[in-house]
């Protein structure tokens, strides 16, 4: 693989492209970047309150678009959506298509068996705790009204409503933040809780990285 894959990066919500780009930026800054950006996926979501056929349709059509412009691999950046991404991958096989929390998942079950998952969008706390194995156990928390003081441009009160949910994980091993939204305020978490923390971005960013240059 060369040196500058093309990156599709999708999303369902705006705040997601920030911090993937800033994982990026970090960690790998050669790859090239698209963004594209569907916010009524979240919001029809919240509304239905469940994923159907409907909506899989519309990521296989993300998944279709992304790979006709030459895409080398796609990265979706909203955690709620598995059954759909996985519908993609199968899709587009064998080109990389990550969901943004499972090599979030692979790094936070190597660092214990009691996983506080901590999310602002409350169909995550649903969709993505199955995405973990069996093997250890979930502590979801939502930290309620943060998300939409994130949607007005308070990131002030955002950071502090996560910091207050996450004082109830202080009795878990590791902290998993759920959304790419929320993982600038990893560094508030980990002080506020004693633990260590663990982010989408950075480790979707080095997982993809690794599966990039593996390819023939």
């Amino acid at each position: 693989m060369t040196t500058s894959p093309r990156i599709a990066l999708i999303h369902a919500l705006k705040h997601s492209i920030a911090p993937i780009e800033a994982a990026f930026a970090q960690a790998w800054p050669e790859a090239r970047l698209m963004n594209l950006l569907d916010d009524s996926l979240s919001a029809d979501l919240a509304r239905d309150g469940k994923l159907g056929d409907a909506m899989t349709e519309r990521f296989l059509a993300l998944g279709d678009y992304a790979a006709a412009t030459g895409a080398n691999a796609i990265l979706f950046t909203c955690s709620a959506f598995g059954p759909c991404i996985e519908a993609v991958a199968r899709a587009h096989a064998p080109m990389p298509v990550l969901k943004p929390n499972e090599a979030m998942i692979e790094r936070a079950v190597t660092m214990g068996k009691r996983i506080g998952l901590l999310s602002t969008f409350p169909p995550t706390l649903a969709s993505m705790p199955p995405e973990f194995p069996a093997s250890v156990q979930i502590v979801p928390k939502l930290a309620e009204g943060a998300l939409a003081a994130l949607d007005r441009g308070d990131r002030t009160t955002h950071d502090r409503l996560i910091v207050e949910a996450s004082k109830d994980l202080r009795d878990c091993d590791v902290i998993a933040l759920a959304q790419f939204s929320i993982a600038s305020s990893a560094p508030l978490v980990a002080e506020a809780t004693g633990r260590p923390v663990v982010t989408t971005p950075d480790s979707a960013v080095e997982k993809l990285k690794g599966l990039l240059e593996a390819m023939p």
